[in-house]
């Protein structure tokens, strides 16, 4: 009999500045990655390869909240702020996951739009430090 992996959405926490965020949106609610490649390689005329390593350690943590999310109003203080914070995301399920980094700050309060359903907020969040593990 082969392997059955599971995953479960609830498993997947973010936190920034130490606050657990709540109140995600449906479907893809986070997502992190690093801004650049580890490297670069070019290829001569005749075939001779180089790689020059790249040293950009930034990286992005984007999310999207539900309008009535409680997690809102401190996010859009930490942009209005300028404020530096820790940002993780960790997935717990069978393939366990860490991204983020010691140092990142929120780029812009939420753009707001509002209708006769639950509209949504979403947060981008560069990372100074980013690493994924």
């Amino acid at each position: 009999m082969g392997n059955v992996a599971t995953y479960d959405a609830r498993k997947v926490t973010t936190t920034v500045g130490g606050l657990f965020i709540t109140g995600f949106a449906e479907g893809t609610f986070v997502s992190a990655s690093k801004d650049e490649d580890n490297f670069e390689p070019t290829v001569s005329a005749q075939g001779d390869v180089a790689v020059a390593v790249r040293n950009n350690t930034l990286g992005t943590i984007e999310f999207t909240l539900n309008q009535t999310s409680p997690s809102i109003s401190y996010l859009d203080r930490l942009a209005n702020n300028s404020t530096m914070v820790p940002a993780w995301v960790i997935s717990n399920n069978t393939a366990k996951e860490v991204s983020g980094g010691t140092m990142a700050m929120v780029t812009k309060p939420a753009d707001k739009e509002y209708a006769d359903t639950v509209s949504e907020r979403t947060f981008t969040l560069k990372v100074f430090d980013y690493k994924s593990e």
